[in-house]
């Protein structure tokens, strides 16, 4: 009872401030099976103005942030500390703070981009599970912010990739999975969350920076993710590799997440074609990833791609950015925007509609039609640049920019 008026109050606060309080569930990378798809109740219009309700300074980095009722969960770094922050939604104020020393040394290439973190936390099972730049993994109490157990794989493997660690953990059938490593070799791994022992580990691959997601073919669940130099599918209770693929990029730069619509996997890659693939067994138990189609010329980058009904939306690094729409089935190219749209975008689909944070810090929202490019507004929601993927609240959006977190109203 005590919990029901606490809440009913905080409700009431926020309400006569102006803000919505949202019971919204994002607690992971892109969200469920981070495939970046919302439930929320996204405004029908667009408000002439982007108004801040709050903004804290919460550190650098591109991790994005996670909701839970009325909770949100950080990663960022501050000085020479990577620290796990929770914060209330309504207020902005601060719950707890975790932190540990990571001293970090930048590639040469990507000092534009600061010392991370890069891998967005994974909250489940009461636990916030958070991944640093140089690969620590920790799990720590969602509730209070306490250690239960951390892992640090610089020593087993030699250093993180060569831009950072960038791969967002993820949950499934009970185990947090991630792809630990660098450069010199790594693991996919499966781990209790509650004590942190490996369950299973596939070494044939280092981690690119994509992150895993899980898809079900012939009746087989598997983990697939961009590696270094591959794409490959591991049986999800066991570890086994299934499947793979040459990915080959300039300067291994495999960042796109793959989409799983049905039993298709969309892939795609810098300098490279976008591609679908069928997982499919043979009658000897092999697997063959079977490609479905292909489009040439319209590479991805860092931008992952999302699924809406029959269509493919995504953002393309050609022509100084341009967002497409493809036909799932044939690969068949609907639609490209004019040119010069951004240098990246993150794009979450909700209500009928593309929700695009560019790098800039600007809000493109696209209507989700197969048939043509068809804007529906523009909103500049942070004055630095949105590397970190935001959260859709209703007619609010969490926003992580260069150091400060920000509740922003836009509808």
């Amino acid at each position: 009872m005590k919990h029901r008026v606490l809440g009913s109050l905080l409700a009431a606060i926020a309400a006569v401030a102006g803000v919505t309080i949202s019971a919204e569930q994002w607690t992971g990378w892109r969200g469920a099976g981070k495939q970046g798809v919302s439930t929320a109740a996204v405004p029908a219009t667009l408000a002439p103005k982007a108004t801040d309700v709050w903004a804290v300074s919460i550190g650098a980095g591109h991790a994005s942030p996670l909701v839970d009722g009325q909770r949100v969960y950080v990663f960022a770094r501050q000085g020479e500390q990577e620290v796990a922050q929770a914060i209330d939604l309504a207020t902005g104020k601060p719950l707890w703070s975790s932190a540990y020393e990571q001293p970090y040394t930048m590639n040469e290439a990507a000092t534009g981009h600061g010392k991370g973190p890069k891998s967005t936390p994974l909250l489940a099972g009461g636990r916030l599970f958070t991944l640093g730049i140089a690969g620590v993994l920790s799990a720590l109490d969602a509730a209070t912010g306490k250690v239960i157990w951390r892992h640090d794989f610089g020593n087993e493997f030699g250093g993180p990739p060569e831009f950072g660690t960038a791969m967002s953990p993820m949950f499934d059938n009970g185990l947090v999975i991630v792809h630990v490593g660098g450069v010199r070799g790594g693991a996919l791994r499966a781990f209790d969350p509650a004590t942190g022992a490996t369950k299973w580990s596939w070494t044939g691959d280092g981690p690119g920076y994509a992150s895993p997601v899980a898809l079900v073919a012939g009746g087989v669940r598997q983990i697939v993710t961009e590696t270094q130099k591959m794409v490959v599918a591991v049986d999800a209770g066991i570890g086994a590799l299934l499947w793979s693929l040459p990915l080959l990029t300039p300067y291994e730069q495999n960042a796109v997440t793959p989409l799983v619509a049905g039993d298709l996997v969309v892939i795609g890659g810098h300098y490279q074609p976008t591609y679908a693939v069928r997982p499919t067994r043979a009658a000897n138990g092999t697997w063959t990833p079977v490609r479905v189609w292909e489009i040439g010329d319209l590479p991805m980058y860092m931008s992952s791609p999302v699924a809406v009904g029959n269509t493919v939306y995504g953002f393309t690094s050609r022509n100084k950015g341009q967002f497409f729409a493809l036909d799932l089935a044939t690969g068949t190219l609907r639609w490209t925007s004019p040119p010069r749209q951004a240098e990246s975008a993150s794009i979450t689909a909700a209500g009928g509609r593309l929700w695009c944070l560019t790098t800039e810090g600007a809000l493109v929202v696209i209507k989700a039609d197969p048939s043509a490019f068809s804007p529906v507004g523009r909103l500049d929601v942070a004055p630095s640049a949105t590397w970190a993927s935001p959260v859709l609240l209703g007619p609010q959006i969490l926003v992580k920019d260069v150091e400060h977190l920000r509740l922003v109203r836009i509808g």
